[in-house]
């Protein structure tokens, strides 16, 4: 081979990130060539920039079934996940202590459960068979008084095992009765633009989908949080 060769990247890792979509960079530039104020402030260019960003969340809702009003951005997958179940263990504690994950979830969502066990939470790590699914039967069996969290990832992304989701969720909710725990958090991360994403026929009551997984930006994310929950914010200020 000839030293001045040119040699061509054939990227295969997309499981673990996306290229950034042509169209998504050209109206990337265009937004923050000339939207730039702060959506929080009251003038033209806040509104501006407010309007823009409630567009995006309409967009993201009407793809998944959800209302604007239910869906966080926020600035990675990992960081929704953080959200998802430290913010909703520390924001329903008073219901219970206890939360169930599969064993093989995300390490966003292990390392979360980890840091709750140090908190004093316990966490039950749920096993899955040697094909990677979560038995509807094991977790219901998990299911104590004070459970106020359920977690289990919608398609695994190191080996691609797909849950039974919403047979997981019907099972909870039937479980669950009138009570307002346990709640149910899938990290969906690997399954937008693969598999069915409607949050209603999922039934689940929070959802992380990150930007980087679909061809779009680093460093976004996104929580779809079911209207009358109410995590405990991570970041204030």
């Amino acid at each position: 081979m000839s030293k001045n060769t040119i040699l061509k990247t054939i990227y295969l890792d997309h499981a673990a990130t996306t290229p950034l979509s042509p169209l998504v960079y050209k109206a990337m530039v265009s937004i923050e060539a000339s939207i730039y104020g702060n959506p929080s402030s009251m003038h033209r260019e806040g509104r501006r920039a407010f309007d823009i960003l409630k567009q995006a969340r309409l967009e993201v809702a009407t793809v998944i079934g959800a209302k604007v009003k239910e869906i966080i951005f926020t600035g990675s997958g990992t960081e929704s996940d953080n959200l998802a179940i430290i913010g909703i263990a520390h924001a329903y504690k008073k219901y219970g202590r206890h939360i169930i994950v599969s064993a093989i979830e995300h390490k966003a969502v292990l390392a979360s459960a980890h840091k709750l066990e140090s908190e004093g939470f316990e966490v039950t790590y749920l096993p899955v068979a040697k094909d990677g699914l979560v038995s509807i039967k094991d977790c219901v069996a998990a299911v104590r008084p004070d459970t106020i969290l359920i977690s289990i990832m919608y398609a695994n992304n190191e080996i691609g095992t797909i849950e039974p989701i919403t047979g997981l969720t019907a099972a909870i909710k039937k479980l669950r009765g009138d009570n307002i725990t346990p709640l149910f958090h899938t990290d969906a991360c690997q399954a937008v633009g693969l598999l069915p994403i409607a949050v209603s026929k999922l039934g689940v009551d929070l959802m992380t989908i990150n930007s980087s997984k679909i061809y779009g930006p680093k460093g976004i994310g996104l929580l779809y949080v079911k209207n009358g929950i109410y995590p405990e914010p991570l970041i204030v200020g």
